[in-house]
């Protein structure tokens, strides 16, 4: 695997952005300098993040999120030796 990640990826299955494979080995996301854990969506080009707002669902259970605009940074976890 190349240390290339793609400029948008999402960890929902039913995404045209979702790669499971990619996912699996670890990709960590930097958002303004601090490493966020809670990010359901990325995009590297248009500066955004899909995080989680808190526990609120919406009508077909899928947790509801904010889009959070700022400096995206990926990186793959195992290559910084986390």
């Amino acid at each position: 695997m190349t240390d290339q990640l793609p400029d948008r990826l999402s960890i929902h299955t039913n995404s045209p952005f979702h790669n499971a494979a990619l996912l699996e080995s670890g990709v960590g996301i930097r958002f303004n300098g601090v490493e966020k854990t809670n990010v359901e969506e990325y995009c590297v080009s248009e500066g955004w993040v899909r995080v989680a707002a808190g526990t609120a669902k919406d009508r077909f259970g899928n947790s509801m999120t904010i889009k959070l605009k700022g400096k995206v940074e990926p990186f793959l976890k195992e290559a910084n030796g986390e």
